[in-house]
């Protein structure tokens, strides 16, 4: 079993370059809401375009888009939360199929080795007392599952039904697609103070990528402060 403190990561699977030259599909497919299709549709024509859009809030026109993200090294509380969200389409590592007791060495002990997320916040050492005296940490008790699980397969229990005893601790591997708007939608709910620790971590650091990539379609985000665990936190700004 392995501890993940520093967890959470991402891969934009979509070029950056095909993630710019949706803004232009964005404002072709517009101008026929409006009827005013112009000769030649550039960059800078579709930027002030897509800024339009969402400073009149018609953001049904951003869903012809799509951006592919793989999230690594998350908790399957962070799966639990993103899958939530509509409009997208999620392929997730499966608990059912992926065998965490199988033997091996190097980077095939490394694949299938069970690691869990714990709060960067908080000491995995540090003991508590149970109901019945025990004094365990978290670290302890993710040791006892582990041990549990390899102990029914080796009695014969299949992965999907060992998996049964697996924390919502455990990590995770998703990958989702999703069109601009989606993104925002997801932007909103899960980089604000509000959010979940875990989740909001990583769709800060998304989002921030993102900003940089396409600015016009997500910088109405700003970074409005850190809350008590010095994790930041985003807030949306209607546009000028």
């Amino acid at each position: 079993m392995k501890i993940l403190k520093d967890a959470g990561s991402f891969i934009i699977l979509t070029p950056e370059e095909e993630l710019r030259a949706q803004l232009l599909r964005i404002e072709k497919a517009g101008r026929t809401c409006y009827q005013s299709e112009k000769k030649e549709i550039t960059e800078e024509t579709s930027k002030k375009f897509v800024r339009m859009l969402i400073k009149n809030g018609h953001e049904s026109v951003l869903e012809h888009s799509n951006v592919t993200v793989q999230f690594t090294n998350v908790s399957r509380g962070f799966t639990h939360e993103l899958v939530r969200h509509r409009l997208a389409a999620f392929s997730q590592e499966s608990t059912r199929y992926v065998d965490y007791a199988k033997e091996g060495t190097g980077p095939d002990l490394e694949n299938f080795q069970i690691k869990c997320i714990v709060p960067p916040h908080c000491d995995e050492n540090r003991k508590v007392q149970l109901e019945d005296g025990r004094m365990m940490s978290i670290s302890d008790m993710f040791n006892e599952y582990e041990k549990f699980y390899r102990a029914l397969r080796k009695s014969g229990w299949a992965p999907q039904d060992a998996r049964q005893v697996l924390p919502i601790g455990t990590k995770s591997q998703i990958v989702i697609s999703a069109n601009f708007r989606e993104w925002r939608h997801i932007f909103e709910m899960r980089t604000q103070k509000a959010a979940h620790w875990e989740i909001r971590k990583v769709l800060c650091d998304l989002l921030e990528t993102f900003q940089e990539i396409i600015p016009v379609v997500f910088d109405d985000f700003v970074e409005a402060g850190v809350d008590q665990d010095n994790l930041r936190y985003f807030e949306k700004h209607p546009l000028n």
